[in-house]
């Protein structure tokens, strides 16, 4: 009897369906205890990513209850007690409540007048690089600002000068202490320039930007004009609208 083309057409689809199933006879057998390991210690793996999120996300959850009851004991008057509570969080998992304890501590020592205590703290956030780089460089400032009186201008100057970039957070506040520290170094020509910006620098505060404009006065630099004509542009231009 003839083969049609048909019947080999079926004969080689059953060789190959039984090629196809011998090999994956011999790979199971080989393979077959491996995989189920390897998917074994991944729903492992995953289980165990799901249950420390779950942890993490509930200490979160009590340390932000922590640090609210913080922030209640320090406005209700109580230091002493609002330290301990601080004392608690400073060695938190999550650097923000990390950074908000030893901010609080170093204010709870200002207030009590114990700047060396203030400045550890400030010291200590600076150095934590695991902390959001705001945090570390609020504390800069602050630490900067306690020990001025006891730093070399130039000092001041190198830790403040990246911060002092005119419409930066911190400008103003960067920005007073390195103009005041070029004044220290008989550099006229760099404190007067610097005061002037701060002074027309709507994001800078009031009270930085008046001492800026008495300040750039004093030095020659008109910063009171420069001002009050960025005001006099301002109001034409809201009349034109």
């Amino acid at each position: 009897m003839a083969v049609t083309p048909q019947d080999n057409e079926a004969f080689f689809r059953e060789v190959d369906d039984a090629l196809r199933q011998d090999q994956l006879t011999s790979f199971w057998t080989r393979y077959g205890r491996l995989l189920i390991v390897l998917i074994v210690l991944g729903l492992v793996a995953f289980g165990g990513w799901l249950w420390w999120n779950h942890q993490a996300e509930q200490k979160a959850g009590l340390r932000g209850e922590e640090l609210a009851k913080t922030f209640d004991t320090l406005e209700g008057g109580n230091r002493a007690e609002a330290a301990k509570q601080a004392d608690a969080l400073v060695n938190a998992d999550q650097p923000g409540y990390r950074a908000a304890a030893k901010l609080i501590k170093a204010a709870i020592a200002l207030e009590g007048g114990d700047n060396k205590a203030a400045i550890a703290q400030y010291r200590a956030i600076v150095a934590d690089e695991k902390l959001a780089q705001p945090y570390r460089d609020l504390a800069l400032i602050r630490q900067t600002a306690l020990e001025f009186d006891t730093l070399q201008p130039q000092q001041v100057v190198d830790r403040l000068k990246p911060l002092a970039v005119e419409g930066g957070p911190w400008f103003g506040s960067a920005g007073e202490m390195v103009a005041i520290a070029y004044m220290k170094m008989r550099k006229p020509d760099l404190a007067g320039p610097l005061f002037a910006a701060m002074s027309k620098d709507r994001g800078v505060p009031e009270s930085i930007r008046t001492r800026a404009v008495q300040m750039a006065g004093l030095l020659g630099v008109d910063a009171v004009r420069t001002d009050r004509e960025q005001v006099a542009g301002a109001s034409a231009g809201s009349g034109d609208e």
